[in-house]
């Protein structure tokens, strides 16, 4: 009965931390959140922001090949 209790107590806490950390993941999005719109006040487009935080995070190589795919796509479709 005891190591019932113990797995019991150990599964609180792990859904207590998941809780926390849910709530600070919630916290940190609203900043994120935040900021994004002081930017659109001063007259950025945060939806061009957004793209560029999300090729700052890629790596070099995988930009580049990303860019020359859309490049050909771009030329096929006579979009140049």
């Amino acid at each position: 009965m005891a190591e019932g209790s113990v797995a019991a107590d150990q599964l609180r806490l792990f859904i207590e931390r998941i809780e926390r950390l849910e709530e600070e993941k919630k916290g940190i999005a609203d900043d994120v959140r935040d900021v994004y719109a002081e930017a659109k006040a001063n007259g950025y487009d945060p939806k061009i922001m957004r793209m560029i935080v999300r090729l700052r995070k890629m790596e070099t190589h995988t930009r580049q090949e990303q860019d020359a795919v859309l490049e050909t796509y771009r030329a096929a479709l006579g979009l140049e």
